[in-house]
């Protein structure tokens, strides 16, 4: 449900777009600066997890560098004060840091660091001196929490389930494992039940478990012993799927605990453990048969509030935020009437309010919610905000946007006195020109409002007409809206003379659940409609596009698109661009290894609505394609496997289509390492080029 405050909303975000957001370029380029290009992509600096300490004076941050020559980003601690001032880097050491958490008294800052080792626990007094290492276990620790009063850590820790009961411990027992695996000559090995690999790894057996550390030294404590399951989740969970509780003597975390149907089944489920390990996982979450997770505790320790879906298998369902009076209240949902999904939970001070994230009329805003009344009130529109928390009587939050890099802001509750604190790449931004961007809305399938993005080349000369660079999101259930993205940045296209088009198709998220919900069984049919009416709004409105010359690239569910429209509208883009897209959805059932996903997108298996699978599979489409197109595909891509880029490339070369296949062995669903990030740029650029000519 769109309320009106909302469409109020939407028109101050078309009102406040252009140079007026807070933190926008300007459509004319600064004396001196060039345009926006894949190397100041690479090199930016990226500000990550920002951290109020507890007296609400200072906050610590990560910041992340290239080092093109080692080929890797890195990343160092930060610190800045409230009012922006006093800004230092806190870490210099080669390797990574990570994870920064305040000693619950203000005086130090714990992080992770493989200095020398493992991934440990490291502590830096900010009184002065040395980082000093906290934790030596045997394996890395891949994520951790302090407990309240700071004496003991609940870590991350992957080892196998069978060394529970090991003399030498679990940990101990895990590692020998592992350097006895190292040293045989024989590599198979044998699996039992799905999934044999995940995201872009063949799973190895072992289990992320959640331990007990006592910091001053002691025996650490399985707390999932017994489980075949992991907590932190696999491949990007944190210590977000964890919590001690108020008095420090258990820890609840979320867990998928589900047997032989983890590949197929969503019902992740919240556990409550003692601290001790004295007795085994209790699960909180029972009735609930779908997911939930990301559980944290009112500043009083009297509720807990965390996310959780409705509908079972289904990965994309609306987040609900609920709230237990602890320990033995009864949970309720707050603003169950709020039609969006929020990312994340951040308690008030005096535990009335919540502050919550969520995509919204393609921006990802800031909306503080009323835990009595379930009300919620936008605090910051426009822009992507991130890791929002309260500090000196401000909210603290990360932001960014189609104009520029992420940077730390504050502001009053309500939204008022919005201050940048931080410009961690303000000595090279402004020699960097960026296109200006605008939102749009047309009308779609159904006569429905749909909402889209368009970006300026840079330095627009007025009676020019430019190309055009269309892309398509992934997901489906996603959004290309008002952020800067680090694999997909419209600036890029901005920069090398293009003028871009984005549309949130139906199935996109940002506009209640309804719209994202109406693609199911339906994926080369709403939504391409859609894009078809966006790009007709769009050219129709911007005299200055080039509507012949036009390029359409997409990645994920973007790549499955463009190959659908390579055969069901063939005939309306100079060129393609497939990154990481499926060719045959039958097949690609059977080589994915989140299962869960394609029996809920097309309503069962193969076997059991074959006809779902065949309705919209673009390889039924093959022999209508003519369009150029460039394949491009990461070989350790386990979600969609490189056999279907292979198979796009071999239907376009058998037909005589001018095609090319570029192929990331080292690469998995998104194209990180900073070498490949600028050949993959080089390449799709000078392919479009190649066909559009800008």
């Amino acid at each position: 449900m769109i309320t009106s405050g909302a469409m109020r909303t939407y028109a101050l975000l078309l009102a406040m777009a252009g140079s007026l957001i807070p933190g926008s370029a300007s459509p004319v380029p600064a004396e001196g600066s060039h345009p926006f290009s894949a190397q100041d992509l690479v090199t930016l600096r990226r500000l990550s997890d920002p951290r109020p300490s507890p007296d609400g004076r200072w906050v610590v941050y990560v910041l992340r560098t290239t080092d093109l020559e080692a080929n890797r980003g890195r990343t160092d601690l930060w610190i800045t004060g409230i009012d922006g001032k006093g800004a230092r880097q806190l870490t210099t050491s080669p390797e990574n840091e990570s994870s920064p958490r305040w000693a619950p008294d203000g005086k130090a800052v714990y992080f992770l660091s493989a200095r020398g080792g493992p991934q440990q626990i490291w502590r830096l007094r900010l009184d002065g001196g040395e980082s000093e290492k906290v934790t030596a276990l045997p394996l890395d620790v891949k994520s951790f929490r302090l407990s309240p009063d700071g004496r003991l850590a609940v870590v991350g820790v992957s080892v196998f389930p069978e060394c529970a009961g090991a003399a030498e411990g679990a940990m101990a027992c895990t590692r020998k494992k592992l350097e006895e695996r190292a040293r045989s000559r024989a590599t198979g090995r044998v699996y039992t039940r799905l999934p044999v690999r995940h995201w872009d790894e063949w799973l190895d057996g072992t289990r992320n478990h959640l331990f007990v550390v006592p910091l001053e030294g002691g025996t650490p404590v399985d707390l999932m012993k017994g489980m075949d399951a992991d907590s932190p989740s696999r491949p990007f969970g944190g210590d977000g799927d964890f919590t001690f509780t108020p008095d420090g003597k258990g820890v609840v975390f979320a867990a998928k605990d589900a047997g032989r149907s983890e590949a197929w089944s969503t019902n992740a489920d919240l556990w409550l453990v003692p601290a001790d390990g004295s007795a085994p996982p209790r699960n909180l979450t029972p009735d609930n048969p779908a997911w939930d997770g990301q559980p944290v505790f009112s500043p009083d320790g009297r509720r807990l509030a965390w996310l959780a879906m409705e509908v079972p298998g289904y990965e994309a369902d609306r987040h609900r935020i609920l709230v237990l009076d602890w320990p033995d209240g009864k949970a309720r949902e707050v603003a169950p009437g709020w039609d969006r999904s929020p990312g994340g939970v951040a308690w008030s001070p005096d535990g009335r309010t919540l502050l919550v994230t969520a995509d919204h009329l393609g921006t990802h805003s800031l909306f503080a919610i009323d835990v009595a009344t379930g009300k919620e009130r936008l605090v910051v529109a426009g822009g992507s905000i991130h890791s929002p928390s309260y500090a000196s009587g401000r909210v603290v939050y990360a932001r960014d946007d189609l104009g520029g890099p992420a940077d730390l802001w504050t502001s009053l509750p309500d939204g008022k006195g919005p201050t940048r604190i931080t410009q961690v790449n303000g000595s090279v931004l402004p020699a960097m020109a960026f296109g200006d961007r605008e939102p749009f809305t047309f009308t779609g399938w159904n006569g429905e409002t749909v909402h889209g993005w368009v970006v300026k080349p840079v330095g627009m000369v007025a009676g020019r007409r430019y190309p055009v660079a269309f892309l398509i999101h992934g997901g489906p259930q996603g959004s290309f809206g008002d952020q800067f993205h680090y694999r997909w940045n419209p600036q890029i296209y901005a920069g090398a003379g293009y003028g871009v088009v984005m549309v949130d198709f139906h199935g996109s998220t940002g506009y209640g659940r309804k719209f994202t919900d109406s693609i199911q069984g339906d994926w080369g049919g709403k939504p391409l409609e859609d894009l078809q009416k966006g790009l007709a709004a769009a050219l129709e409105r911007n005299p200055w596009m080039d509507g012949a010359r036009v390029a359409a690239l997409g990645a994920s569910y973007g790549g499955y698109m463009v190959n659908w429209i390579a055969g069901a509208w063939p005939d309306r883009f100079r060129c393609l661009v497939d990154h990481d897209g499926n060719l045959d959805e039958l097949h690609a059932y059977f080589d994915t290894e989140e299962l869960w996903f394609p029996e809920r997108e097309h309503g069962g298996t193969p076997w059991q609505v074959p006809e779902s699978y065949r309705k919209h599979n673009p390889i039924h489409l093959v022999g209508k394609w003519k369009t150029p197109i460039l394949v491009i595909h990461g070989g350790r891509d386990y979600r969609v496997v490189d056999t279907q880029g292979l198979s796009s490339f071999t239907a376009a070369q058998r037909q005589g289509i001018e095609s090319e296949l570029l192929h990331f062995p080292d690469e998995n669903h998104w194209v990180q390492k900073p070498a490949n990030s600028l050949q993959w740029h080089d390449k799709v650029l000078s392919w479009i080029g190649r066909w559009t000519g800008p």
